[in-house]
């Protein structure tokens, strides 16, 4: 049937539909037509023309001439009519590219009703159905402006449903052969569990869909990541460009001078093949046999499970498939799509390593109840979508720091215990330790989000969340040099304004960062500037006394050290007056401040 209601009343429509969808082997001609808008009908598809109505005219935007339509002329009339959401419920491919013929699509059956996807005048087109459109077709849908994701994401909550049955039936199978359950009772317990189990896979779904949405706000801005990521798929899990229908080198290069991205289809293609990647490098090694890893496990299970058969759940077959998937979603859907494959880049790190780096560092700096207010109050996808952004920004430092000074492989739960209270003791005072150019900071930098509809104290915290970062530094100089903390972070914090520390790593932040090696470049000043304002806070604390101000401190300091910092102010100077902070200037910048550093050692005698 074709089932065509113009002008519909939204609640009307909705519960005649429920009555159908519990009616037994039901159909459209069932549906109560004086129910349907004035216009509207259901027509059978054997039928030879379908008389077109004023009203069917207008919702489907029909030349005034036409007066009639061939069921198959109706359907395609359909598909091409300019509305919000074209939603696929069905079997068969309906849209395929305009480059390929019906031959390529292999789907003779719906050849007579098939449209192009240049010809679509949809804004977004939903998947409930598989392959309602081809991979090109998706792509090109896309290139012109329309929304839209894979028949594989929008399905993910009926794949993740049916992953949750399965292995929660797995465990009550386990429980009634141990006599833990009473077999009678399996049916009754697994009905009073839809709820929550819905709930559980609805939550995994709306992150993906999360990630999806960030990665498409910036999918320009990474294109050469993704060029590169795809390439190491293509040669390390032999991932076939065109089967996964992936842009070949040349045409990202094309994408990239135009300052285009992957579509939202490619992107749900790489999330897809970059988690199944992940898993299987988890799957491979020990990390999810540790303990830090092994109490996430009873949180995929419904409270009932959890509170009845706790000891069940742990021995679970299937509990390090169920265990890599959790923390492969959590990572990526947080993290971003490339996080662990920059960190190889970046920091040599394997998977595990960017695992632990990713969960230490989210507990330290309380990242997981930020991004929890950030995507759950009201406000534009535009100003989310710039607030999670820069979260990401100390996610993926704090991840390099703890590759870089932690011992390798890092102790996640040893990480998390030597820095987590301390952080989050010392993070309050930040704004008083920088109190102008800090204010000046957030109120450029947060202005764009707050201008799109954030709220100005969310934007704020989550702007002030990269000044904290370096309180790990804080921490372990207060260690090495036996100092108070708090004493350590005034004295850092005022060194970094004293030398404009904050103005260079913004230039950084400008820097191109086209190529790997580009990024390279990038972080290493970034990390050199870093280390000198640590090397510099040491060197200072150990010619003065704890009872001294900061501002005593640093005048004592460059009192018996003239020489050698007159040099590098002078070059300094030099650099901030001409403002030409390209990699090169910056460089010698970096350098510069690296030469005002004495002899403090800053990297013996940290605590492990």
């Amino acid at each position: 049937h074709i089932f065509i209601d113009p002008d519909p009343v939204a609640g009307v429509s909705f519960a005649e539909r429920k009555r159908l969808f519990g009616l037994a082997r039901s159909s459209w001609a069932d549906y109560d037509t004086s129910l349907i808008s004035e216009g509207g009908g259901v027509f059978d598809r054997s039928a030879k023309a379908i008389a077109i109505t004023p009203q069917i005219r207008a919702a489907l935007d029909l030349d005034p001439g036409v007066s009639t339509l061939s069921p198959p002329e109706m359907i395609r009339a359909i598909l091409l009519a300019p509305v919000d959401l074209l939603w696929n419920g069905g079997i068969g491919t309906y849209i395929k590219a305009s480059t390929e013929s019906h031959a390529d699509v292999g789907d003779k059956s719906n050849d007579a009703v098939r449209v192009d996807a240049d010809l679509l005048r949809v804004k977004v087109i939903g998947e409930g159905g598989n392959l309602g459109a081809t991979a090109l077709g998706r792509i090109e849908f896309c290139k012109l402006g329309g929304r839209m994701n894979t028949d594989a994401l929008d399905n993910s909550a009926g794949v993740d449903c049916s992953d949750h049955e399965v292995n929660i039936k797995v465990l009550l199978g386990a429980a009634i052969s141990s006599g833990e359950l009473a077999a009678s009772d399996r049916n009754a317990l697994l009905a009073e569990m839809t709820d929550e189990v819905s709930a559980l896979v609805l939550r995994d779904n709306i992150s993906q869909n999360f990630r999806m949405g960030l990665s498409r706000s910036n999918a320009a801005a990474m294109v050469g990541v993704h060029r590169r990521l795809i390439a190491e798929l293509e040669t390390r899990r032999g991932v076939d460009r065109q089967l996964e229908a992936l842009p070949s080198d040349a045409e990202l290069d094309r994408r990239a001078a135009a300052g285009a991205g992957l579509t939202s289809p490619e992107l749900a293609n790489l999330l897809a093949h970059v988690k199944l990647s992940l898993k299987s490098d988890l799957l491979g090694g020990d990390l999810l046999d540790s303990s830090a890893f092994e109490a996430l496990l009873p949180g995929y299970f419904p409270t009932p499970l959890r509170e009845r058969f706790g000891a069940a759940i742990g021995r679970h077959p299937l509990r390090r498939e169920i265990l890599a998937t959790m923390v492969v979603n959590d990572m990526v859907d947080y993290g971003g799509i490339t996080y662990a494959f920059r960190l190889a880049e970046e920091a040599g790190a394997t998977t595990d390593d960017a695992v632990r780096a990713f969960t230490a560092a989210v507990e330290i700096f309380d990242l997981r109840s930020l991004w929890e207010r950030i995507r759950t109050t009201p406000m534009p996808a535009a100003a989310r979508n710039e607030l999670e952004m820069e979260t990401k920004r100390t996610l993926d430092r704090a991840a390099r720091w703890l590759l870089t000074n932690r011992p390798q492989p890092i102790a996640v739960g040893a990480g998390i215990a030597r820095y987590r209270d301390g952080v989050r003791a010392l993070a309050a005072r930040v704004p008083a330790w920088r109190p102008g150019a800090l204010a000046d900071d957030l109120m450029s930098r947060s202005g764009g989000p707050i201008g799109h509809g954030a709220p100005r104290e969310l934007a704020e915290e989550v702007f002030l969340l990269i000044h904290r970062f370096p309180l790990l530094d804080v921490l372990d100089i207060a260690d090495i040099c036996e100092r108070d903390a708090d004493e350590v972070a005034a004295l850092y914090y005022a060194l970094d304004a004293h030398f404009d520390i904050q103005r260079l790593l913004s230039a950084v932040a400008g820097l191109d960062r086209g190529d790997r090696w580009q990024t390279l470049a990038r972080l290493a000043v970034r990390e050199d500037l870093y280390d000198s304002l640590r090397s510099l806070t040491a060197d200072v604390l150990t010619t003065t006394e704890p009872v001294d101000t900061p501002e005593e401190k640093i005048a004592y300091w460059e009192s018996t050290n003239r020489s050698r910092l007159s040099r590098a102010r002078a070059a300094l100077g030099e650099i901030f007056t001409s403002e030409a902070h390209d990699l090169a200037t910056l460089s010698v910048a970096a350098r510069q401040v690296r030469s005002m550093v004495g002899s403090a050692e800053t990297t013996a005698t940290v605590p492990s």
